[in-house]
């Protein structure tokens, strides 16, 4: 028993220290503290041989209580803003927190809770840096990743008689 005990402990041990040597990470401690009733969100994703076949899409949003019919966007703006000396780039999100929707009539329709966003922002995919976004503390970042299959395509030219 202890000695199946101490292998699984190895085990672990070992796993962890694998982990540890190959995720290197920038430290976000560079990064600008975050102001006054904002917090400091992190992207960390995955490095991997196809970096350059992906971009990440992320917006900010939170759960809000909305009818079942209409759309609903957060209004607010998404700064890029210059680290000053290290070459990296982070996000400040600003908003009063208004929301627009459609204005469709749908009295019958139940109530739900959805993510309510912004416009999102298109990023480069890097595995090597994180993506640090500044937000105010009752939102939250969602991200999906896209990868293309590497095939590029060339548009067709319209040519007009003169």
């Amino acid at each position: 028993m202890k000695r199946i005990l101490s292998l699984i402990v190895a085990f672990f041990g070992l796993m962890t220290a694998t982990m540890a040597q190959t995720i290197t990470r920038t430290d976000v401690s560079i990064f600008p503290a975050p102001e006054k009733g904002y917090k400091q969100v992190v992207i960390d994703v995955p490095h991997s041989t196809k970096d350059d076949s992906k971009k990440i899409e992320f917006t900010v949003g939170k759960m809000m209580e909305v009818d079942g019919c209409n759309h609903f966007n957060l209004l607010g703006t998404l700064e890029q803003k210059d680290l000053q000396g290290w070459g990296y780039s982070y996000y400040v999100f600003n908003t009063k927190g208004d929301v627009v929707s459609t204005m469709m009539a749908c009295p019958d329709a139940a109530k739900k809770h959805s993510f309510v966003s912004g416009q999102p922002e298109l990023a480069r995919y890097n595995g090597k840096l994180p993506i640090v976004v500044y937000v105010p503390e009752e939102y939250e970042v969602r991200f999906k990743i896209y990868t293309t299959d590497g095939d590029e395509y060339q548009a067709s030219e319209v040519r007009r008689k003169k």
